[in-house]
């Protein structure tokens, strides 16, 4: 099996040998969250790093990823360095390692910096109460008009994907699960459609739609309709994703 392995700049060789044994010897070391995907944090020196082991495709993308599309890893990598490039945060992306025969692909892994936060938008919408919580959400909303304008559609635009610290009275945001994204200039209502995966909860949507209309110097009412009717359109595809499961299953 062909390994494939790309490192950032920088890097001193020792450094580079030693995360190379840590992939090498992944599946060894105790640990790790996910069940599809596992993420294990390991350190190295004094630097913990993230490593992210993708699942083994089905067969039809084994045969994509190794002749016709980039993997999850690689646009991982990339994406994030671009995100830098534009000066967005996203934690520092060190390496990925893919494996392939001569006609399939086989697994892969994304390494980066761990940053450690404070919070993730997941917990505003666990947590009402949570401290500051409107100037969070109004931040947050201003984060995401910040990719729009730099011309960042992040597909994967959901609650735990954006981590957030707090810098005495300001926050910043930080993307993660990077492996969907397109850069392209963003018309008004790809804009709108992006906020549909944040919050199923209507008074959360009307602080974003009022926050985001100030940015964009639009009427809330506009942004409201479409950013609500997007938000219920997301939740009912979910649900019926739901039912098809529960048959299937039985």
């Amino acid at each position: 099996m062909k390994e494939i392995k790309v490192f950032n700049d920088n890097l001193s060789d020792s450094f580079k040998e030693e995360v190379a044994k840590m992939i090498h010897n992944f599946n060894a070391i105790e640990g790790g969250v996910g069940i599809r995907n596992v993420i294990k944090i390991i350190g190295i020196d004094t630097i913990d790093l993230n490593i992210k082991a993708f699942k083994i495709p089905n067969l039809i993308n084994q045969f994509a990823y190794r002749f016709i599309r980039k993997s999850k890893a690689q646009r991982s990598f990339e994406y994030a360095n671009k995100l830098i490039d534009l000066q967005v945060g996203t934690p520092k992306p060190i390496a990925y390692f893919e494996y392939r025969t001569a006609l399939l692909f086989k697994k892969s892994f994304y390494v980066s910096e761990q940053l450690d936060c404070d919070l993730t938008y997941r917990k505003l919408i666990n947590d009402f109460n949570y401290p500051d919580y409107d100037n969070i959400l109004r931040a947050f909303t201003r984060f995401t008009f910040d990719l729009h304008e730099k011309g960042i559609q992040f597909l994967d635009h959901s609650p735990g994907n954006t981590l957030i610290k707090k810098l005495g009275d300001t926050y910043d945001f930080y993307l993660v699960d990077l492996n969907r994204m397109n850069f392209r200039v963003l018309d008004f209502e790809t804009r709108i459609k992006n906020f549909a995966r944040l919050s199923k909860h209507k008074f959360m949507v009307e602080i974003m739609s009022d926050e985001y209309a100030k940015c964009i110097d639009e009427e809330y009412d506009k942004i409201f309709d479409l950013m609500w009717q997007e938000t219920q359109n997301f939740r009912e595809k979910l649900d019926r994703k739901k039912e098809l499961k529960k048959k299937f299953k039985f």
